[in-house]
């Protein structure tokens, strides 16, 4: 693509361009702006590249070979040119002088890559260019705009074709549009951008989850606790999430008092930042976290080595700062609820928490049906100093996921860069229905914290000692969560989950009086059922009913009616004829209680 673009608009000057899940992209400085009108030339331009059958050569040379090669304009170009590849000696500079540069030529065109590439351009059959976008160089706002074109490929035309059949159903399958169709969430510009309003029907399928969890919770010896929204921004401090990660998280709350004073002194908004960084000012924080308070109740007062571990959980509220381009939906908000837990557990019982945990993670995954998962191990990046504590506690901690994530059944992969701040992490990554990934449930192992904290128990020798904490959310987030699942079944929740479970449709008002009582039969026994009673013909009352993706609809007419049954119909079964009311009660609640 970069090679056409080049042939096309010999001016362009290319920046970073990678392979991304589904396609790939690349940034580039060009004085034409590039749209989908011009796709269709940019294609023809690539097939005949395809077509010529050019061989992909690696190359590698020393970084100052390379570079000599960027002033001369000669990288992510055609030829020499008197303009040097200045995106190119940017990322050269980021590389250390004794690291070997590997440069791809195909044809007449060179570039800075890692590789591995096909052999020959002549074994792609099938291309498409998807998309522009705009995008800061670096994802540095100060840096130049740069155009984003995004394509994908694939080894045989049929392939590509499914990809975009995949792309069609997943319109369809917005959450979204489903959200608003199905009455489930809001999303209200008068509320604020990122923040969720969650409407009775979603409501009626968060509870449903936290039921589920919080009964596999209590078998698991967990303690539910509550924390506040806001809390004293000394303890962020000692936590590490302020000011390190004061880039995502809302401005600190100062006391008007405070406020008062300051304005008297002239202090300007930036004077304040620097105050509150520096601990000279106090404030509240918008909670970004629950741990800290968590830690804060671990440490109320002294504790024993017979107490360990103790295991703290809450669906507690967090927000974040989240530039207003990267929301979307209820996937990503501004403001949600995680299912959070923390362990805080001797070493010696390290390993089976953390099989615990896991196991809880795999059978949340296993209920809902996505048998489609991959696990990841994030570790730290040593390059970084992004990250807390020593790199002793780091290196047994990561140690501890590795033994962890080899008990399972499943292969994992490791990521360097991908822990959190304190520690690093398990996380597990669903393929949904359709073929993409989500990363949803989490497992990390802190050693840090406990440090920053100073926490500590008295173990069996008399001694004191320092526990070890597991932080966990099988879901993650309500919100991310419930909007996958809303993707994931197509809105068609199964019974246990559905807002609305059943629906009875007379056909004529004069069964209204029996399609009452069969609702208040259902109703007595927990199902989640009402009664169509609109002046409407009962083919449009089915319509109804399987737009809204109610999973049983009981029809009654005048020979329900008399026989004291109801003509069964399923959402995904159709018609299923009559059934007497005390085993369609049995059937209903037998799905709901093994949440099939």
């Amino acid at each position: 693509m970069a090679a056409a673009i080049a042939r096309l608009w010999p001016d362009a000057q290319f920046a970073a361009g990678p392979a991304v899940e589904n396609g790939f992209y690349y940034d580039v400085e060009l004085e034409h702006r590039i749209s989908p009108a011009d796709f269709d030339k940019i294609e023809a331009e690539m097939r005949r590249l395809v077509e010529n059958d050019l061989p992909f050569q690696k190359i590698e040379v020393t970084r100052a070979n390379a570079t000599d090669c960027a002033k001369r304009g000669r990288l992510a170009a055609l030829g020499d040119r008197p303009v040097p590849s200045k995106y190119k000696l940017d990322i050269l500079d980021g590389i250390s002088g004794g690291v070997a540069v590997s440069l791809y030529q195909c044809g007449d065109f060179i570039d800075l890559c890692s590789g591995p590439h096909v052999e020959r351009t002549g074994v792609i059959e099938a291309f498409k260019l998807t998309g522009v976008a705009s995008a800061f160089y670096k994802g540095d706002e100060s840096s130049p705009q740069l155009q984003r074109i995004y394509g994908t490929a694939f080894p045989r035309k049929a392939d590509l074709d499914a990809y975009f059949a995949m792309l069609e159903e997943s319109k369809k399958r917005d959450h979204r549009k489903l959200g608003r169709d199905l009455e489930l969430f809001l999303l209200d510009d008068l509320t604020g951008p990122g923040l969720v309003l969650w409407q009775p029907k979603g409501a009626i399928i968060r509870q449903e989850l936290q039921n589920f969890i919080s009964e596999e919770l209590r078998l698991q010896g967990y303690d539910q606790v509550f924390t506040p929204h806001i809390g004293n921004l000394q303890l962020f401090r000692t936590s590490g999430h302020f000011p390190y990660y004061q880039e995502s998280q809302y401005p600190p709350l100062v006391e008007r008092e405070v406020l008062s004073r300051l304005a008297r002194e002239g202090c300007s908004c930036a004077d304040l930042s620097n105050r509150l960084k520096e601990g000279t000012v106090e404030g509240f924080l918008l909670k970004p976290m629950n741990c800290p308070m968590h830690i804060r109740i671990f440490a109320s007062r002294p504790r024993s080595y017979r107490e360990l571990p103790v295991r703290l959980a809450e669906f507690g509220t967090v927000y974040r700062w989240e530039q207003s381009g990267e929301l979307n939906g209820m996937t990503r908000v501004r403001g949600f609820t995680q299912d959070d837990a923390h362990i805080f557990a001797a070493e010696d019982q390290l390993a089976g928490e953390l099989l615990a945990c896991l196991k809880l993670v795999q059978k949340v995954f296993t209920t809902l049906g996505m048998k489609d998962y991959r696990i990841r191990i994030g570790l730290r990046d040593p390059h970084s100093d992004k990250y807390a504590g020593s790199p002793e506690n780091w290196s047994r901690a990561e140690n501890a996921l590795r033994e962890a994530a080899a008990t399972l059944a499943f292969s994992h992969a490791e990521e360097i860069g991908e822990a959190a701040f304190y520690g690093p992490k398990i996380d597990f990554v669903i393929r949904d229905v359709i073929g993409r990934s989500w990363q949803l449930g989490t497992v990390q192992v802190d050693y840090n914290l406990p440090e920053r904290f100073d926490l500590l128990y008295a173990g069996a020798d008399g001694a004191k000692h320092r526990p070890v904490m597991i932080h966990r959310a099988p879901f993650g987030s309500m919100e991310r969560f419930c909007g996958m699942l809303i993707e994931h079944y197509g809105g068609a929740f199964p019974v246990w989950l559905a807002p609305e479970q059943a629906r009875i449709l007379p056909i004529t008002d004069a069964q209204t009086s029996w399609a009452r009582e069969v609702c208040r039969r259902l109703f007595d026994q927990g199902i989640r059922v009402t009664v169509d009673e609109k002046n409407d013909k009962i083919g449009g009352k089915i319509r109804n009913a399987q737009l809204e993706k109610i999973p049983y609809m009981l029809i009654v007419g005048a020979r329900e009616m008399s026989g004291r049954q109801v003509a069964l119909r399923t959402r995904a079964g159709g018609d299923e004829g009559a059934v007497g009311v005390d085993a369609l009660v049995s059937r209903i609640l037998a799905e709901i209680r093994s949440r099939q």
